[in-house]
């Protein structure tokens, strides 16, 4: 049902072809739900156009056009691993809603080939907490995040179902992304750091064995940028790199912005739920320094994102070298790396 306000935000001001384009999808996707709406509203521009539709009745969804990224089949399958978090396991997730013919994907006929697809999703209510998060609120992450892999163990996918594997093979295609861009962020001495690192996650990983205490499906990015609070709970929002992996993997996304101390914070919630395996902190760090490669690696091909890439090298180098070393960091305070 057409609605009466369609804006752009403060989230950023996509080139205007290509709003116009991501607009006109969205107002047809929306054609197609059985939805009052009174508001829309661009919250977002990566992979994919995201905006917030509001509703006077049914309250707000999250309208998703979705970029080429990954497959019908994935987006599908993202929706089923969120249904039965939400429907089986409890937690508040984002689910998808169903148009008017019964579908939960549509496509939107779009000439852009990576505008493809259109998704709708209840809406997530919360917020996150501005400056540094209390423990008690890290303990809790740690807590839902245990609480998710738990609930990974009995869940039985359709046939269908594929999602993407965090691992070895997804760790060489973001290699080979940063190794291809490297000079704008080090300088070719500081590079011998990271390939030393590089050579050593592969050796890592390669002694490691999955198994279904320690593998299975994943959120994938659970950053604080994609937890939102409710009366102080938190509730994991954009599953869109969900998939399968280790379990510390997925712990080690949410340590990386931490300090030591709050680490340990969200260490202790996840073993109130869920116990670790014995060596867990040297496998913890494979996978902390594996994410922060892959993190630059994402960014580094954007010319507005190196001043800060560099910035961060001093305390990215001093984690390589410890990680090198063998010496256990993540619950230390470590001096940064002098670059001279």
């Amino acid at each position: 049902m057409t609605g009466h306000n369609l804006c752009s935000s403060s989230a950023g001001d996509p080139s205007r072809d290509l709003w116009r384009s991501g607009r006109n999808i969205a107002l047809r996707a929306l054609a197609e739900y059985d939805l009052e709406w009174n508001r829309i509203e661009l919250i977002g521009l990566s992979d994919n156009f995201t905006f917030r539709v509001e509703t006077a009745a049914a309250g707000s969804f999250l309208l998703r056009i979705h970029g080429d990224r990954f497959s019908r089949e994935e987006i599908l399958s993202e929706l089923e691993w969120t249904r039965y978090l939400n429907q089986t396991a409890g937690f508040v997730v984002p689910q998808g809603l169903a148009s008017s013919s019964g579908g939960y994907i549509l496509e939107t006929g779009s000439e852009e080939r990576r505008l493809a697809w259109a998704t709708v999703m209840h809406w997530v209510e919360g917020a996150p907490v501005e400056g540094n998060l209390p423990d008690d609120l890290i303990f809790r992450m740690g807590e839902m995040l245990a609480g998710m892999h738990v609930a990974s163990t009995p869940f039985v996918p359709s046939a269908g179902f594929t999602r993407p594997v965090w691992g070895a093979d997804s760790f060489e295609l973001e290699w080979s992304k940063l190794e291809a861009h490297h000079a704008v962020m080090v300088t070719e001495e500081q590079w011998k750091l990271y390939q030393a690192a590089a050579a050593k996650i592969r050796a890592d990983l390669e002694a490691m064995q999955p198994d279904a205490s320690s593998y299975g499906l994943i959120h994938g990015d659970l950053h604080s940028g994609n937890i939102v609070f409710d009366q102080g709970q938190p509730r994991a929002i954009d599953f869109g790199r969900c998939g399968y992996g280790y379990f510390l993997y997925d712990m080690a996304a949410a340590l990386l912005e931490l300090s030591p101390g709050q680490r340990g914070s969200l260490i202790q919630g996840y073993r109130s739920v869920r116990e670790l395996e014995p060596d867990y902190e040297r496998k913890l760090e494979c996978f902390f320094v594996m994410i922060m490669i892959g993190n630059y690696s994402h960014h580094i091909s954007n010319p507005d994102e190196i001043p800060g890439l560099r910035e961060e090298q001093p305390y990215a180098l001093a984690y390589l070298r410890e990680y090198l070393q063998g010496e256990r960091f993540l619950f230390s305070r470590i001096e940064p790396y002098v670059i001279e």
